[in-house]
């Protein structure tokens, strides 16, 4: 009984928490934001017909609108997760959240999450495995995982992490850029198995300094490739784009221009609502088979 009573305790701020959101015009960041955009995720998450279209480069008009990156980066992702081997490492803590560890595509496979400090949520009772550490010296043996998904977790890179409770040792943050993304990225490669598959995802456009990220340009994507493609074929490469309409799906060349707003500081904030990033550049990599 008392079960009952807390979750209809839950359900009825949910439902406060959105309508406050209406309200207040859908804008991002606001009360019932999240859980309006967590909402959208799911249903997405959940529509085979819409994971199969995203696959295939479409998009439903006036997607996401008002929403941040997250909205199309899960439906990329998930839609990659149908080809994914037994063994998944979540480098990064995206995944760690109640309806993401309990999907489908999740089912009957090895979940590892990777970040650095334990968080509130935590499913090991479901046999999700935590490891904590820094992505630049994983602690795992060569060639150990299927799959390795590491989303919007690159642009953090020797940036200042403060913003997330982490005391960590940081380079000066100036307007040059930092390479030491392609250390973690090295890294990733190291426990990807041969045949294995390998999907990152991180904000693209101008390049941009925002202290506790950067925003990648095309000379960076540029560095990623020559990195990558000795060891085995970037399969698909993906840009979505963000437009006052909401989300479409774009190009390197379009996306390519784009100017993230920071909602922390209010930099680039304009006139179409961003919630945060313009543009997001998500890359999909097989790794090569022993010969």
């Amino acid at each position: 009984m008392l079960s009952f009573f807390k979750s209809t305790y839950r359900s009825f701020r949910k439902s406060i928490r959105l309508l406050r959101y209406q309200l207040s015009g859908k804008k991002a960041w606001t009360t019932g934001y999240e859980e309006y955009k967590w909402d959208r995720i799911n249903e997405c998450l959940e529509d085979t017909a819409f994971l199969k279209g995203i696959e295939e480069g479409r998009l439903p008009s006036g997607y996401g609108q008002k929403i941040d990156d997250r909205i199309v980066e899960y439906p990329w992702i998930f839609a990659q997760l149908k080809n994914s081997g037994k063994k998944i490492l979540d480098a990064g803590s995206t995944f760690n959240y109640p309806r993401l560890v309990s999907h489908s595509l999740l089912q009957e496979k090895e979940l590892t999450i990777f970040t650095f400090y334990p968080e509130s949520n935590n499913f090991s009772s479901r046999r999700i495995s935590y490891v904590y550490g820094d992505l630049l010296d994983l602690p795992f043996r060569n060639e150990l995982f299927d799959t390795v998904i590491c989303q919007s977790t690159l642009e953090h890179i020797d940036m200042d992490n403060s913003i997330y409770g982490y005391d960590l040792e940081r380079r000066d943050t100036t307007q040059e850029k930092s390479y030491s993304f392609l250390k973690g990225i090295s890294e990733l490669l190291r426990i990807l198995k041969p045949g294995g598959m390998l999907c990152i995802t991180f904000p693209y456009g101008k390049f941009e300094n925002h202290g506790f990220f950067q925003q990648f340009d095309d000379e960076m994507v540029s560095r990623i490739k020559i990195l990558l493609e000795p060891q085995g074929k970037i399969r698909e490469e993906r840009y979505f784009l963000y437009k006052q309409e909401g989300w479409i799906i774009s190009n390197s060349s379009e996306a390519g221009e784009a100017e993230s707003y920071n909602p922390h500081t209010g930099k680039g904030k304009g006139t179409d609502e961003a919630a945060h990033c313009r543009a997001l550049c998500c890359l999909a990599f097989s790794k090569n088979q022993k010969s």
